[in-house]
Formats: structure tokens, C-alpha cells, sequence
């Protein structure tokens, strides 16, 4: 089994930056695969990024690619999303999500275990 936390989620001008952490328990957790995911009202949760074990595989959606990056601490199992020249379509709850796999994945329902979300707000 896994917990995850979210943090770091607030309201930021755009243009602006945050750093989301997501905290893991479990004695798993650097076997796993971790992603960031968001929702925005009315919409389908979206995969936003995703890293491997040791950070060799890293995947980014097409829509944060040069302006996000995740990168994981297992000594603190604690996963990041730095997320930079924030718009107000980034604006969404931001959900952290474990994957009992090596391998990295895209899907919502290749995750087994998920947070509780983070509200992050760019505002124009």
C-alpha cells in the first residue's frame, strides 16, 4: 500500500512559478513509477508528467514540455513538479500517482494508488 500527500498547490500570477512536492509512504516507493496528473473544471483528468526509479525516464505532456520538470528524492520519498511560466489554462487540481511498475505510463488507469489533489490557480 501507498499514501500520497500533496503540497504547494496557491493562487500565482501568471508567468509565475510553483513547486508542488507529493510525499510517499511505503517501503516501495523507489521501485515505483511516479506522475503528476491534473483536472481542470469540467474536464478529464490529463497526464502532465511521469518519472521512472531513478530518473532515466522521464515523460512531460506536450502542453508543459519546456516549462515543467519532475524529478523524485527517494532518500525522502518525495516526488516534484517544478512548474514554471505558469498560464491560466495550467490552472487545475494537481494530483500525484504511483504505479506499481518500472515502466512508465501516460494513463490514469495504468496508476494504482493516487492522492488527494492540490488546487493550483494562475490568474491572468
Amino acid at each position: 500500500q501507498v499514501q500520497l500527500v500533496e503540497s504547494g498547490g496557491r493562487l500565482v500570477q501568471a508567468g509565475g512559478s510553483l513547486r508542488l512536492s507529493c510525499a510517499a509512504s511505503g517501503r516501495t516507493f523507489s521501485s515505483y513509477v511516479m506522475g503528476w496528473f491534473r483536472q481542470a473544471p469540467g474536464k478529464e483528468r490529463e497526464f502532465v508528467a511521469a518519472i521512472n526509479w531513478s530518473g532515466s525516464s522521464i515523460y512531460y505532456a506536450n502542453s508543459v514540455k519546456g516549462r515543467f520538470t519532475i524529478s523524485r528524492d527517494n532518500a525522502k520519498n518525495t516526488v516534484y513538479l517544478q512548474m514554471n511560466s505558469l498560464k491560466p489554462e495550467d490552472t487545475a487540481v494537481y494530483y500525484c500517482a504511483s504505479r506499481a511498475s518500472p515502466i512508465v505510463a501516460v494513463s490514469t488507469t495504468q496508476y494504482n494508488y493516487w492522492g488527494q489533489g492540490t488546487q493550483v490557480t494562475v490568474s491572468s
